[in-house]
C-alpha cells in the first residue's frame, strides 16, 4: 500500500481560510494534545494580522458577553476572533449562531475560529 493511503495529509490552514467567510467559521475539533493556536497566529501574521487583530478567548462560565464584545469590535476593524473551548459554553452557542446570522453583510474580512473537544456535538 502506498504511503499516501496510510498517512493523513498535513492540514492546509490557508486552503481552509479560503473556504471560510464571515458566516462560515473554521471549526477545529481537538484531540488530546492538539493546539492549533500557533498555526493560527502564524498564518494570521503572514496575512498581516498583528497585535490586536487576532483576539482569543477561552469560553466558559461568564465569558459569552466578553466574546460578544470581541466580535462587535472585530466587526468594526475586520479582525479575527478565536473562540476556544466552545464545548464549555453550550448555553451560549445559540447566541453565537444569532450573531453569525446578523454579521453577514457587515464586514467580510472578519473570521471566527472555534476550538472544541471531539465530545461536543457540532
Amino acid at each position: 500500500m502506498r504511503i499516501k493511503y496510510i498517512e493523513p495529509p498535513t492540514f492546509d490552514l490557508m486552503g481552509s481560510y479560503a473556504d471560510s467567510h464571515c458566516c462560515a467559521p473554521l471549526i477545529f475539533i481537538l484531540s488530546p494534545g492538539a493546539d492549533p493556536m500557533a498555526s493560527l497566529l502564524k498564518t494570521g501574521q503572514d496575512m498581516g494580522y498583528r497585535g490586536n487583530m487576532i483576539q482569543t478567548i477561552s469560553l466558559g462560565q461568564g465569558q459569552g458577553p466578553i466574546a460578544s464584545q470581541m466580535i462587535d469590535a472585530a466587526l468594526k476593524d475586520g479582525s479575527w476572533v478565536v473562540l476556544q473551548n466552545c464545548h464549555l459554553a453550550t448555553s451560549w452557542m445559540p447566541k453565537l449562531e444569532k450573531i453569525c446570522e446578523e454579521v453577514y453583510s457587515k464586514h467580510y474580512s472578519i473570521r471566527y475560529m472555534t476550538t472544541m473537544h471531539s465530545c461536543f456535538a457540532v
